[in-house]
C-alpha cells in the first residue's frame, strides 16, 4: 500500500483530537441503475447485449467545521455477450490507472464478473483562506462542455454519459482564496505508471468573466501552459479554453501540440437549450477504433481525432418530467460523424427512465465504419 494513503488513514484515526469537536456526521447518498445496451453495425447485422447492474455510494464525513473526508464506491455487474466474446473485458474494466490500485473484480467468471472501485478517498482541511486536499479526488480546471484541454489531471470522454462522477486523481490539492472572486491552486498528481503532473492555476474575475491561466508539467513528459475563460455575450454564454503540450525530451525539434475550444449556449424561454462548440488541434490522434473515444486513460492531449471538430446540441424540458435532446459531433478528417438522441423521463420521485442512442460513422484505414450503441437506463437515487 502507498505512503499516502496510510497518512490519509492516520489523519482520520486522529483527526477528533488534533482538532477541537463542534461539527461531526456523516452523510450517505447514491444510486442503483440496470442498462440494457446492445451493440450493432447495421439492424440487418449481428447485436452484442450487455447488462450493467450499477450502484453507487458516497459517504462523507464532517469532523469538524474546518475538516470533511469522503469515500465514494462503484459497484458494477457485467453480464451478457461482451463478457463472454472477449476474454479481457474484465481487466479492461478493473484496470486501475490511479497511483494506489483501488480497483477489484470479486468475481470473474466466464458470463458475468462484479466489479469495485473506489474512485474518491480523501480528506480536506479548510483554514480561513487557505484549503488542501489529500487523495483521490477531482480536480475540473475545465470550462467548455464537451472537449476540455485544461481538464489535465483528469480528462475524461463526452460519450461515456454513464458515469457522471467524472475519474479522480490521486494527487494533492492546495487552494488560497485572495478575494471571493479569485483563486490560486497548485496540484500534484501521480499515476499507475509512477507518471507525475504537476501544474498551478490562476482564476480571476475581469469584465464580467472569469478568467484562468494555467501552468505546468502533464503526465512526466510534457510542459504546458493555458488559459481559459467563461462570461456571456448578451443573452448568449461564452467560454472556452486552450492548452499547449511541448515535449520536454525534444523541446527544440517540436512545435507542441495546441488544442483551443469555444463554445456557446442559449437558453430559451420554453426550457430549451441549444449549445454549440468547435474545437481545433494541429496534431490530432489517429482513431483506430470507435472504443478509442470510451478511453479510460483519456488525457488532455488526447480529446482531438481530427484538426478540426464541431459539437451541437438541442436540449428541451416538454414537460417537468421529461426531457429529450439529440447531439452531433462532426470529424472532418474522419468524414465521419456522431449523432445521438436521448430520452429522460421521471417515473416517481428518485426513479428516473432513460433511452439513449449513440451511432458513430467514419472512415478508418481507408474503409467506411460505423457503429451503434443503444441503452435504456432505470436509476433510482436515494
Amino acid at each position: 500500500m502507498k505512503k499516502y494513503l496510510v497518512v490519509v488513514i492516520i489523519l482520520l484515526l486522529h483527526a477528533e483530537t488534533l482538532f477541537p469537536q463542534d461539527k461531526k456526521s456523516i452523510s450517505l447518498s447514491g444510486y442503483l441503475t440496470t442498462m440494457q445496451s446492445i451493440m450493432f453495425d447495421s439492424l440487418s447485422g449481428p447485436f452484442l447485449n450487455e447488462n450493467l447492474l450499477h450502484n453507487r455510494l458516497n459517504f462523507k464525513g464532517y469532523i469538524n467545521n474546518n475538516i470533511t473526508f469522503s469515500a465514494e464506491f462503484r459497484n458494477r455487474l457485467f453480464t451478457g455477450d461482451m463478457v463472454r466474446s472477449y476474454p479481457g473485458y474484465a481487466e479492461m474494466i478493473g484496470t486501475d490507472e490511479g497511483w494506489i490500485d483501488m480497483s477489484w473484480n470479486i468475481m470473474d467468471k466466464n458470463s458475468f464478473f462484479f466489479n469495485t472501485t473506489i474512485d474518491r478517498l480523501w480528506l480536506d482541511l479548510s483554514y480561513e483562506k487557505f484549503q488542501v486536499r489529500l487523495g483521490r479526488q477531482r480536480i475540473n480546471w475545465g470550462q467548455t462542455f464537451v472537449w476540455n484541454p485544461n481538464d489535465i489531471f483528469n480528462a475524461y470522454s463526452f460519450f461515456d454519459f454513464d458515469y457522471v462522477e467524472r475519474p479522480g486523481s490521486d494527487a494533492v490539492r492546495l487552494q488560497y482564496y485572495p478575494t471571493p472572486s479569485s483563486a490560486i491552486e497548485v496540484a500534484v498528481k501521480a499515476d499507475s505508471d509512477d507518471d507525475i503532473t504537476a501544474a498551478g492555476l490562476y482564476r480571476f474575475n475581469k469584465w464580467g468573466y472569469d478568467i484562468q491561466f494555467l501552468a505546468g508539467y502533464s503526465n512526466s513528459s510534457d510542459i504546458i501552459a493555458g488559459t481559459g475563460w467563461s462570461g456571456s455575450i448578451g443573452s448568449l454564454s461564452f467560454r472556452g479554453e486552450g492548452t499547449w503540450f511541448h515535449p520536454l525530451e525534444s523541446y527544440s525539434d517540436t512545435t507542441g501540440t495546441i488544442i483551443i475550444t469555444a463554445g456557446i449556449d442559449k437558453i430559451f424561454k420554453d426550457n430549451s437549450m441549444l449549445q454549440f462548440q468547435l474545437m481545433y488541434c494541429n496534431d490530432p490522434l489517429e482513431l483506430n477504433n470507435f472504443t478509442n473515444l470510451y478511453s479510460g486513460n483519456l488525457s488532455a492531449k488526447d480529446l482531438a481525432f481530427s484538426e478540426f471538430s464541431a459539437f451541437g446540441q438541442f436540449t428541451w424540458a416538454v414537460t417537468p418530467l421529461l426531457n429529450i435532446g439529440i447531439s452531433a459531433i462532426w470529424f472532418p478528417d474522419l468524414d465521419g460523424y456522431f449523432a445521438g438522441p436521448t430520452l429522460d423521463y421521471s417515473l416517481a420521485e428518485n426513479i428516473d427512465f432513460s433511452l439513449i442512442w449513440q451511432h458513430f460513422s467514419s472512415v478508418m484505414g481507408g474503409e467506411r465504419s460505423k457503429i451503434n450503441l443503444a441503452f435504456l437506463r432505470l436509476k433510482y437515487s436515494f
